[in-house]
């Protein structure tokens, strides 16, 4: 009988650590699952946004559905493309999958200096 009671006592003293396993293990699948899912997909997002917003006149794109185009005009929500000499069509900025080429800035004519002075 003394034999039976050490073993039940042993027995309830070790079942508090096993608890605290599958809370750990259920910790540890979300930290993998940000780190490997989540966190990659918000930076493409980022980058898609960003890519969207610097769309100017010039640029050429192509859209998700795989359209090749020449930015002509830029609004708030949507982007003017030519996708053939005289034929205009308008799309959603979401709607542009990536720039190709992007337009030449024109380059920022010379200034003088206000101390320079001319002889």
């Amino acid at each position: 009988m003394g034999r039976s009671v050490t073993v039940q006592y042993l027995a309830a003293g070790s079942g508090g650590a096993g608890g605290l396993t599958p809370i750990l293990m259920i910790v540890l699948l979300f930290g993998v699952m940000y780190f490997m899912m989540i966190r990659p997909q918000q930076k493409r997002r980022r980058e898609a946004a960003d890519m969207q917003s610097a769309l100017g006149p010039g640029d050429e794109v192509v859209t998700i559905g795989g359209l090749y185009g020449t930015v002509t005009g830029v609004d708030d929500d949507t982007v003017l493309l030519e996708v053939s000499p005289g034929v205009q069509t308008r799309y959603a900025r979401p709607a542009i999958a990536r720039v190709v080429t992007r337009a030449e800035l024109p380059a920022e004519p010379a200034t003088e200096d206000a101390d320079t002075v001319k002889e």
